[in-house]
């Protein structure tokens, strides 16, 4: 199983998988102490709930035996199964991670979405919602969550009418469909890092650029037919080597994972690598078009920090938002990885220090606030701000009432001859920087060796990165006062390339001065001094500048001009610290490689993949640089 999906299972089930063979230790008292509980306050029951076209979902649901007051549902939807199953054999924990919502009594309900686990029906990813059903064969996830609520609220006994759901990455895009043409019972739905569009921003595909080790790890084992062993147990390769950047490269290109690894048997892997376009396939699972007459409150909950969809929350509330004026629509953002909310206390990431609990911080101050109030008419959840977030740098929480906030104002940071960076454009009349990009030494996204995609690279000391040929360094001098960033990012960059297809990859840092503490204990030996922090990364596949669903190739030698977006940031750079502006053609094994020829990239051969000449310019008429949001 890769980290991912066993990530997944035990976040979607908020527990620990706990097993007991002969031989190891007892399970630590606390969890001891959740299970007796569950046990001696819930009884457990197995359903197969009836879609409108027949399919029987496997279904979970803790019912407590206190009978003196009626209990509104909380429902999770998932493919990572409801496990352990057997009307006897109990959950060690019930519902999102704070014990307070099983002290306080819920009707807790666990769904194996169709294809997996005990559920009959064919799983297909992300599946494309149906806006207009014409009969009742047109069936998404929207449909088999309207209809499981209406078999619940009717079947299961002593429930008050009120429904509630939550999950988390995949789980999360469950709970986000679940809002979409809502059963009315449903009052409340939370989807946290949700899968909202898997080619422009989350999981395996980003502007285009194919993450190669997450989607290999993750479809090595998830990908593949019920019952076959994982490609990649336990996050670790079933090959000979921890290393990540020496296995893919040695795969070569990507006709060779096929043929080598997954032989045929892993079907979204060939769909993945087929739809290097934004085609009808991926238009159809943007999730984002969808969310309109939003009538359950939203709580959308996203990490700053997450390798994997940090993209989906931002832009499902964004969306929400837009469409559904006057809706209770809400956004959080902490400093998280992907889940770190429910399964970290969130004081740390990385080599990065929050300096607070902020894990527990939200599970006591908004979410179990959150369902109480809509799930239960109780306590003040109805107060909650529009938008919580968490500002790094100054490490603090904010109540705002919009995000981004309406108060910013854009400032560019131009790219300046002997890498410096400031806000004045340049003044040369014809100036560039140079560096010759080469696929087959492409540039780590890690200082260490690692088995995947390790996700604290998106806390990462950047100084491995600098240190190359083939990356552009810009940084400002030391700030003499803070300077706070909030909202999305946009990179400018002029450039020509003697490739005819080239990526480029753009990442705002945060370097600390040179008498920054080390940590205390520190024993990994990590120095802070100049330490080069990764705030914000994202690359960009240069044949879609014109348009996603329309690849281009740049002539050689020509002047062209590349704008994107990249996600959203909430950071403080301090009085003394330096903004910092890393610019280069690859970043592997995240991003595969891009052979800098003009073709689809799953159809290269190793012979395709050559050295390509890039120039960034910054000059008065070719200005580059990245456009920040600054909060005063």
């Amino acid at each position: 199983m890769t980290r991912r999906s066993l990530l997944l299972l035990l976040l979607a089930s908020a527990a620990l998988a706990f097993s007991q063979p002969r031989g190891q230790q007892p399970m630590p008292q606390p969890v001891q102490d959740r299970a007796a509980y569950i046990r001696q306050h819930y009884t457990k029951q197995e359903f197969l709930v009836p879609m409108r076209d027949g399919v029987k979902l496997f279904t979970s649901v803790y019912v407590p035996k206190d009978k003196s007051q009626a209990y509104p549902i909380l429902l999770l939807r998932t493919p990572y199964t409801v496990a352990p199953y057997g009307s006897d054999n109990y959950r060690f924990s019930l519902g999102p991670a704070s014990e307070k919502f099983m002290r306080e009594g819920f009707i807790f309900a666990y769904q194996d979405v169709r294809g997996k686990g005990r559920s009959e029906g064919t799983f297909v990813h992300v599946r494309p919602h149906i806006p207009n059903k014409k009969s009742n064969k047109d069936v998404d996830e929207s449909s088999d969550t309207y209809d499981t609520i209406e078999w619940l609220t009717k079947n299961v006994p002593n429930n008050n009418g009120r429904a509630g759901m939550y999950g988390i990455s995949y789980p999360g895009f469950y709970a986000a469909q679940g809002a979409i043409d809502s059963h009315p019972a449903l009052k409340a739905t939370s989807p946290q890092a949700p899968v909202i569009n898997w080619f422009i921003g989350d999981d395996f595909r980003h502007n285009g650029a194919l993450f190669l080790a997450h989607a290999f790890n993750f479809l090595g084992n998830f990908g593949r037919p019920r019952g076959e062993k994982p490609l990649v147990a336990g996050s670790k390769f079933d090959l000979d080597t921890p290393d990540a950047y020496n296995f893919h490269l040695s795969m070569g290109a990507l006709p060779n994972y096929d043929e080598k690894m997954f032989k045929g048997q892993v079907e979204f892997w060939k769909d993945l690598i087929s739809n290097d376009t934004y085609s009808e396939f991926w238009k159809g699972r943007d999730l984002r078009q969808y969310v309109t007459s939003l009538k359950p409150a939203m709580l959308t909950v996203g990490g700053w920090f997450d390798a994997e969809d940090v993209f989906g929350p931002l832009h499902l509330y964004g969306s929400a938002e837009k469409q559904n004026p006057g809706a209770v629509n809400m956004l959080v953002e902490g400093p998280w990885s992907h889940g770190g909310w429910a399964r970290t206390n969130g004081t740390t990431l990385g080599n990065a220090n929050f300096a607070s609990n902020t894990s527990k911080f939200f599970q006591d101050e908004i979410e179990f606030p959150f369902f109480l109030y809509h799930l239960k008419g109780k306590g003040d959840g109805n107060k909650l701000p529009e938008a919580y977030v968490f500002e790094t740098g100054r490490n603090e929480w904010h109540k705002m009432d919009a995000w981004p906030p309406k108060q910013t104002k854009a400032r560019t940071f131009y790219f300046q001859p002997a890498g410096k960076l400031a806000t004045s454009v340049p003044a040369a009349a014809d100036a560039f920087d140079e560096y010759i990009s080469d696929p087959n030494k492409p540039v780590p996204f890690l200082p260490y060796i690692d088995r995947g995609m390790n996700y604290n690279y998106m806390t990462d000391d950047q100084r491995h990165a600098a240190a190359r040929p083939d990356v552009l360094v810009y940084q400002t001098e030391p700030l003499d006062q803070d300077l706070t960033v909030a909202g999305p990012l946009k990179a400018t960059l002029h450039v020509s390339t003697t490739g005819t297809d080239s990526d480029w990859v753009v990442k705002l840092i945060d370097v600390f001065p040179n008498d920054a503490p080390d940590p205390n204990p520190n024993p990994a030996n990590i120095r802070m001094a100049g330490y080069e922090m990764l705030i914000r990364g994202e690359p960009f596949r240069g044949k879609f500048r014109h348009g996603f669903d329309k690849p281009e190739p740049f002539t050689p030698g020509k002047l062209d001009k590349i704008e994107f977006e990249l996600p959203d940031v909430f950071h403080t750079f301090r009085r003394g610290h330096r903004l910092m502006v890393q610019v280069q053609s690859s970043w592997f094994p995240l991003t595969d490689r891009n052979p800098q020829k003009f073709m689809p990239i799953q159809d290269a051969k190793t012979s395709d993949f050559t050295k390509a000449t890039q120039h960034v310019y910054r000059s008065v008429r070719a200005a580059s640089g990245l456009t920040v949001q600054v909060l005063d």
